[in-house]
């Protein structure tokens, strides 16, 4: 019999390889309890085509078919920012996302700013998102009072909520199926939709009678809105397998592939439903579906998917509304309570208080305004806007200052993304128009005493920024 030391590297103790064993099976298990690039894609589609895209044609049709025009547009800038996103996940593969950019770049005050946008963003999106299911909910059971409607929000919101809460596996897993779920519906129209197209449904190109450059913008502020979460898993890449490599790929795959969805189905849908009935349409896509084949059956199977969909969106979104100001609480720039994470390492306080805060923006649009949907949605694009504008500013900053080496052909690609990721920032935030800017900017200045408030709370009064760093320093 030989010594079984024989089969161990020279030098290496049984219990240092002991220790080595319990360390790799730490990282595995670690790892297994991570999205892989699956799941991060189905991530960011689920947050994606939420119920926005089930009304949202109902919406641009009341500017006529340059909406057309500016959900290409919107779609071209979405896409330049996943690559922006992708470039500065792999780079700052941490948790927060456009927060984290931001902080990083620019210091911990822009850094806060941005957190606070975008928390703004997540639960003001989420009863955008609750008020469309509420209307597909309402192909079935015909509920007219507010009241009723109301009750049927706080459904959409809560479940999602109690998913959250069971911790990331269970989101994980909750999102692939309602992501597979809602795919086959929308396919089916934007595919098969195109054989029925009428050219006399279409409509007048800017139904609007005014300006077309203000129609093409607005319409393009509304339509930025189905492509919110394309920033999905920068803020969840804690929660990411590998994420170097697989926020990139999500974010890009991710938004292909909705990009593409979009377009065909919007197009389909404007061919089959005359224009007039599709303006005052409130369930479009079952809308369409009857229009081709007559009948309601149909249309009731894409009603329930829509319902299907958009509780995987608000799961998802849910899930953002909890991980960024957990990610700025444990750098001390957000109230301490949101880092408080539950035995499933869910954070349980950002979920409650962003569920309880969208309650009250589903509450407003039942009872405090009329035309509640598109309101909300242009609110949210505005706040939507900062962070995405200010990530492609942080990409910018590390592209000029070079600050990584970068070849002369793929920095020149790269500046260009950027530019047209910054000039969209800038067109959506025109678009947004003035009263959702108003209102938006008001939300975005309560954020300041919160922030002096928690600097307070650190005992500092004063900035807390990281001492300079060489150009050659930080390219290592």
């Amino acid at each position: 019999m030989g010594d079984s030391s024989g089969d161990r590297p020279r030098g290496r103790t049984a219990a240092e390889e002991g220790v080595i064993r319990d360390e790799a099976a730490e990282v595995i298990a670690e790892e297994h309890g991570k999205l892989g690039l699956p799941a991060a894609i189905a991530l960011i589609v689920g947050n994606i085509v939420g119920t926005g895209v089930f009304l949202l044609p109902a919406s641009l049709a009341a500017y006529g078919t340059i909406s057309i025009v500016a959900m290409a547009l919107v779609s071209i800038g979405a896409i330049a920012l996943a690559v922006v996103f992708g470039r500065l996940g792999a780079r700052l593969p941490t948790g927060g996302g456009p927060y984290a950019y931001a902080k990083d770049a620019f210091g911990e005050f822009p850094g806060f700013w941005n957190a606070w946008s975008f928390w703004l963003t997540a639960w003001i999106g989420n009863a955008a998102i609750a008020v469309v299911w509420v209307n597909y909910v309402n192909y079935f059971l015909h509920w007219q009072s507010p009241v009723a409607q109301f009750a049927l929000a706080l459904v959409a919101l809560w479940i999602p909520a109690l998913v959250n809460l069971s911790g990331v596996q269970n989101i994980g897993a909750f999102a692939l199926v309602t992501t597979v779920l809602k795919f086959i519906p929308l396919i089916f129209v934007a595919v098969v939709g195109l054989f029925f197209i009428r050219g006399g449904n279409f409509g007048s190109f800017n139904a609007t009678g005014g300006n077309w450059i203000g129609a093409l913008s607005t319409a393009g502020a509304l339509a930025l809105f189905i492509y919110s979460g394309v920033e999905s898993v920068t803020i969840a890449a804690d929660k990411v397998r590998d994420p170097a490599r697989n926020i990139g790929r999500a974010s890009v795959y991710g938004v292909l592939i909705c990009a593409a969805m979009y377009m065909l189905s919007t197009v389909a849908i404007f061919g089959t439903v005359p224009h007039e009935a599709l303006v005052n349409s409130k369930a479009p896509f079952a809308d369409a579906i009857n229009n081709m084949f007559g009948g309601s059956i149909g249309g009731g199977i894409m009603a329930a998917c829509a319902i299907v969909s958009g509780i995987g969106a608000i799961n998802g979104w849910t899930m953002l509304v909890a991980e960024m100001p957990m990610a700025a609480a444990r750098d001390g720039l957000f109230p301490g309570v949101f880092a408080r994470e539950s035995r499933r390492g869910a954070p349980w306080v950002g979920i409650i208080a962003g569920t309880a805060l969208t309650s009250l923006v589903a509450l407003y649009n039942y009872f405090g305004t009329t035309n509640g949907f598109d309101k909300i949605l242009l609110i949210a694009t505005f706040t939507t806007v900062i962070p995405y504008f200010f990530s492609a500013c942080a990409q910018l900053f590390w592209l000029v200052t070079g600050a990584r080496a970068v070849s002369g052909a793929r920095l020149g690609r790269d500046l260009a993304i950027t530019a047209v990721a910054i000039l969209f920032g800038f067109w959506m935030t025109y678009g947004a128009g003035m009263e959702a800017i108003f209102i938006g900017f008001l939300m975005l200045l309560v954020g300041i005493p919160v922030y002096i408030w928690t600097k307070a709370k650190r005992g500092e009064y004063g900035p807390r920024e990281k001492a300079p760093v060489s150009v050659r320093e930080r390219s290592r």
